[in-house]
């Protein structure tokens, strides 16, 4: 089983019954999964920050979401995670890293630098991911932080584990 199934297997067999995202090619196996499941309510987002809204409205109505996003999104939710911060809602959202490791687009790299800083800057803990290895522990953290200890955490999947883009 390749290390995306077996994510998308750990955040369903843990309650995660709502995806929402932008389309993404770091994100292709857990949207196709998602859309294929009938347990599972895919969300398609015309910008990141919507699914901010769907994760808090989804803890109130007692169920779990998790919002996919490619980082250069994550400039787009910095206003929207105030709503997080100041309502203490647990938020879990797993991006797709650019700009960094074997990078060859120079536009991917501002907001590749800055999704740590901005994140952390607004209450947004950030776990990174380098192998594959580790996607499984990490993951099951991320998810005992966000949904047991109420945080708000993103899990950060590396170039140097997804592979970099040619430009």
């Amino acid at each position: 089983m390749s290390w995306q199934n077996n994510l998308f297997e750990i955040l369903k067999n843990e309650g995660i019954s709502i995806f929402s995202y932008v389309p993404d090619a770091g994100h292709k196996v857990l949207i196709d999964r998602a859309l294929l499941d009938d347990t599972i309510a895919a969300i398609p987002l015309t910008s990141e920050q919507e699914g901010i809204g769907i994760a808090a409205g989804a803890y109130l109505g007692g169920s779990k979401a998790v919002l996919l996003m490619q980082s250069s999104g994550v400039g787009n939710c910095i206003n929207q995670l105030s709503l997080i911060k100041h309502g203490q809602f647990p938020f879990l959202t797993i991006i797709s890293m650019r700009g960094e490791f074997g990078e060859g687009n120079p536009w991917q790299y501002a907001m590749g630098e800055a999704v740590i800083p901005s994140l952390e800057s607004i209450g947004v803990k950030c776990l990174k991911i380098y192998n594959q290895d580790d996607v499984s522990k990490t993951i099951q953290s991320a998810l005992t932080m966000t949904f047991k200890a109420e945080r708000s955490i993103a899990v950060l999947l590396s170039q140097k584990l997804l592979g970099s883009k040619k430009f």
